[in-house]
């Protein structure tokens, strides 16, 4: 298969979860693909490894996507490595839930500065790499962009801003041959949402999937499928969208 033949991708946030399945179906597809994450250095090297392994090509790059000399650094490596770059992937999240009496102010600028800020980044860091010959980028938002979520007012607010940023900027860049979308997930079982509550048999799992048509909480895959799908040619007159991955949660 090689839908991304020879395509160079980042991935931010790609040691676990629907960033580690991204990065793995990239590089199935023939992406050369920049595994970056924050602070897991293990899982990213078990990403790596399991591309390698698999006869796929993959580096890892440390890098905290809130911080602008850390981007830097990951694009100078990402540029050293494959000499240039056509998709990137954000997907970096900070997920907290907390009812509204106790948001405080380091919350704030947890979610912001790592979903909001992260993107406009790395997305300005991007455009450098990309060149005349275009690029594409891919924003992992949530269906709480739509469907605001009690006691995730500031993860659905960051969201919702990341929504915005893609359409803006899918009509700022298209002359540049710059697609932007979003992927829009539904309740998916990951490292990151049961760190935020969201565990096997919990009542937050209950409502989730009480609330799916499809009856089941989504995979890592199941999204990965879809970023390969607007990462590829076959989506080339596709921009400023935002795609529902949610086993039909979000339909709108």
């Amino acid at each position: 298969m090689s839908k991304l033949k020879n395509k160079v991708a980042i991935v931010t946030g790609a040691s676990k979860g629907i960033g580690a399945a991204i990065a793995t179906y990239f590089a199935a597809e023939g992406a050369n693909v920049v595994v970056n994450y924050a602070s897991s250095r293990e899982g990213a090297a078990r990403v790596v490894k399991a591309i390698t392994e698999a006869g796929g090509t993959a580096i890892s790059v440390q890098a905290d996507v809130s911080n602008e000399a850390d981007v830097s650094r990951l694009f100078a490596e990402t540029k050293a490595a494959f000499g240039t770059l056509d998709i990137l992937v954000n997907n970096a999240v900070f997920q907290g839930y907390t009812p509204i009496e106790q948001v405080s102010v380091e919350a704030f600028h947890q979610h912001f500065n790592v979903n909001v800020l992260g993107p406009i980044l790395t997305i300005q860091a991007a455009l450098k790499l990309f060149g005349e010959k275009g690029g594409n980028i891919i924003n992992i938002s949530s269906g709480a962009s739509k469907y605001p979520l009690p006691a995730a007012s500031l993860y659905s607010a960051t969201k919702a801003a990341l929504d915005a940023i893609t359409i803006s900027l899918s009509k700022e860049l298209g002359a540049k041959n710059i697609r932007v979308n979003s992927i829009l997930p539904g309740a998916t079982a990951t490292e990151g949402a049961a760190s935020a509550g969201v565990t096997a048999g919990s009542e937050y799992e209950k409502m989730f999937i009480a609330n799916t048509p499809l009856g089941r909480r989504g995979q890592p895959a199941d999204i990965a499928k879809a970023v390969v799908f607007l990462a590829s040619d076959e989506a080339a007159w596709i921009t400023g969208e935002q795609l529902s991955v949610s086993g039909g949660m979000y339909g709108f």
